[in-house]
């Protein structure tokens, strides 16, 4: 793992890998004054997935999601030539984590639910899984920036609430991902 990385030549220092997602790596990075995520695109390939130009998708979906009002990180910084987004790190732990530790609120579920009325009428699907949502002071946030073309099929009462309890398929992928 790099010790530093830049931003449109401001560098920060790295703290650790955050996690890797279809698109890319996210790094928990910090400057003098405070801590950031970092988020540098990838190429591998991605069986189930297709990406246009990731880079410009990520600034895309952004300001969708930013404008449909759906809490998420805020984008701070695009350096497009080394294909890096900073944004603001939302500390606190993931979905998935808490329904790993049973510490799963009735009001997550409402607020995502208040999420996907903001989505759906605008035709709008996010990527539901739980590890792209992060409960800072009791708030939801999705900390992803990924958006499609809504379908049922991908919706959260269809997709994504198959991963949010202990379900077999939370339970299948724990295991499959389990170190």
């Amino acid at each position: 793992m790099r010790e530093w990385m830049s931003v449109n030549g401001k560098t920060f220092k790295v703290i650790k890998l955050l996690g890797k997602g279809k698109g890319g790596y996210s790094y928990l990075v910090k400057d003098k004054d405070r801590q950031y995520v970092l988020k540098q695109i990838h190429h591998e390939l991605c069986d189930y997935y297709q990406f246009g130009n990731k880079i410009e998708s990520e600034i895309r979906d952004y300001h969708h999601l930013k404008d449909l009002g759906i809490r998420m990180p805020k984008m701070l910084d695009v350096d497009i030539e080394n294909e890096r987004i900073l944004k603001d790190y939302i500390e606190g732990e993931t979905i998935f984590d808490l329904v790993s530790q049973d510490k799963m609120e009735p009001s997550y579920f409402e607020q995502i639910h208040q999420m996907c009325q903001r989505l759906y009428p605008a035709h709008t699907n996010i990527d539901y899984f739980p590890t792209n949502f992060v409960v800072q002071n009791d708030e939801l946030f999705y900390i992803d920036y990924e958006c499609n073309n809504y379908m049922d099929e991908w919706n959260f009462e269809n997709w994504g609430i198959k991963y949010w309890s202990k379900t077999p398929e939370y339970l299948e992928y724990l295991r499959q991902h389990a170190n």
